[in-house]
């Protein structure tokens, strides 16, 4: 089943892609929580034609991610948080955390564009993606010290 994404899905595609999913996936959750509606013949004229007005805002779009990543690209950020002797935290260090160092930093990055590839449980430094935009991304350094 083809259909056409309104929203970004996480390991899916972006807003506006026609992509290819199993029927049950398509019925009985794209299209109830309207994440996504029957790619048609009229639904992909009608795409298309939207696409063709929305493309300088799309280059604008990007321009911005292009610069928040060229501010972001190396960056190294520290997040103290409560240890054992050991090196192991309690808890662990999320996106949200990231997300909140950036901000404190001056830099607004939404925090679901910050993939953390595996949690960080431990002290130590860490490279981090952030994907801005479809056509974007960067990595940050994260140094995890104890408080």
């Amino acid at each position: 089943m083809e259909v056409i994404l309104k929203e970004d899905v996480i390991n899916l595609g972006y807003k506006d892609d026609i992509v290819t999913v199993k029927n049950g996936y398509g019925r009985n959750y794209l299209i109830p929580l309207k994440k996504a509606v029957l790619a048609t013949e009229s639904a992909k004229k009608v795409l298309a034609e939207n696409l063709k007005q929305r493309a300088h805002k799309l280059a604008k779009i990007k321009q911005d991610a292009e610069d928040l990543a060229a501010k972001l690209n190396g960056k190294a950020i520290t997040i103290a948080t409560k240890a054992s002797a050991s090196g192991k935290i309690f808890g662990s260090v999320t996106n949200i955390q990231v997300a909140d160092a950036l901000e404190k930093e001056g830099l607004t990055v939404d925090r679901k564009t910050i993939a953390i590839a595996e949690p960080i449980k431990e002290l130590g430094d860490y490279e981090i993606a952030i994907k801005l935009h479809r056509e974007v991304s960067c990595k940050i350094n994260v140094s995890v010290v104890a408080e």
